[in-house]
């Protein structure tokens, strides 16, 4: 039995005809955790980061590989943005419904407004599958890139190419 945050995404996914592998495994809250799993996923692994303007008032979620590290000076250049800051656990529940340690592109299914404007690092885009968390950190599941975006375009939030070094 999955919880409801969990379900809610393969109903969606299912809705979208989009397959998915499901991977249980413990909870982790870092990349480093998820390496240390001992479990092979496949695809590219994710990491996504919730950050908010300087006046709060855009919200951006970074969708990257799990290896990058964000220069954030950079990416509001990149993207014509005030500067970037990592948004608040209560923005993060707010805007996505998720909490700390499981954030991913799938909590924008709670961004009723479509509010939310997705970073895709472009060096994911290359990738066959991409892995990430149905809203809870105790699962991890792959999907192809292209089901990926037809999933975003879908909730019709904007989608926004960016270059992370």
């Amino acid at each position: 039995m999955f919880t409801e945050t969990e379900q809610k995404v393969y109903d969606i996914l299912d809705l979208l005809e989009i397959k998915y592998d499901r991977h249980e495994h413990d909870a982790v809250y870092t990349i480093e955790e998820a390496n240390n799993l001992g479990i092979h996923i496949e695809g590219q692994l994710c990491k996504n980061l919730f950050l908010r303007n300087r006046k709060g008032d855009i919200h951006y979620l970074v969708v990257l590989d799990e290896t990058k590290q964000v220069d954030l000076k950079s990416l509001a250049k990149q993207i014509g943005s005030s500067s970037l800051s990592f948004a608040s656990v209560e923005r993060l529940f707010k805007y996505l419904g998720l909490k700390p340690g499981s954030v991913s592109p799938f909590g924008i299914i709670n961004d009723t407004e479509s509010e939310v404007v997705v970073l895709i690092d472009r060096d994911i885009t290359n990738a066959e599958i991409v892995s990430f968390y149905p809203n809870i950190n105790t699962v991890t599941i792959g999907v192809s890139y292209l089901d990926f975006e037809k999933f975003i375009k879908w909730k019709k939030n904007q989608i926004l190419y960016v270059d992370i070094d």
